[in-house]
């Protein structure tokens, strides 16, 4: 998997949201740097699971679709004495 590149305004949003969280729920502060090497902590950690997770979501959704799709389809079919 290639590495998650993200906008600059993204990622300058999730840095501060990093910011915050530690500030907020650990009673510390960290500095940008710090943020930001967490940032890329999880995202190497963490990003492939939760893409192959995305993706294995959209396989199910994806099959659901076309099996209605199909059946939309079928229920269009000729039948002999109609």
């Amino acid at each position: 998997m290639k590495p998650i590149k993200m906008p600059k305004e993204h990622r300058e949003a999730m840095l501060d949201h990093i910011q915050e969280f530690f500030e907020l729920e650990r009673g510390e502060s960290i500095g940008r740097l710090a943020a930001d090497n967490l940032l890329e902590f999880f995202l190497k950690e963490l990003g492939p699971a939760v893409y192959n997770q995305a993706l294995s979501d959209c396989r199910i959704l994806t099959a659901q679709r076309m099996q209605g799709l199909e059946e939309d389809i079928y229920a269009l079919e000729w039948k002999e004495g109609r």
